[in-house]
């Protein structure tokens, strides 16, 4: 098996420093796994560590979803009860 830099997927182009300390942890987790996968001579090791890795990754997708989500949510709401204030329908 041939070793493979670390690439983030382009749903974590959004500037690390925003990061959930969820989402930020699952990344580093994932960067580990690839690093420890690049270290290995194993092959089913270093498919188990890319497997991690993948993992990793998903999981922090996971997270980004379920903010992204929540946040629309809560914006949606804040947007109904601004243009429906009096209106419990709204």
């Amino acid at each position: 098996m041939t070793e493979r830099p670390l690439v983030l997927p382009p749903w974590s182009t959004f500037v690390l420093n925003n990061l959930s300390e969820q989402i930020r942890e699952c990344l580093r987790h994932a960067e580990d796994c690839a690093r420890n996968a690049a270290a290995q001579t194993d092959p089913q090791l270093k498919k188990d560590f890319f497997d991690m890795e993948r993992r990793w990754l998903f999981l922090a997708r996971s997270y980004e979803l379920t903010e992204r989500v929540t946040d629309f949510a809560a914006e949606n709401k804040r947007q109904t009860k601004r243009h429906c204030p009096t209106k419990p329908e709204c």
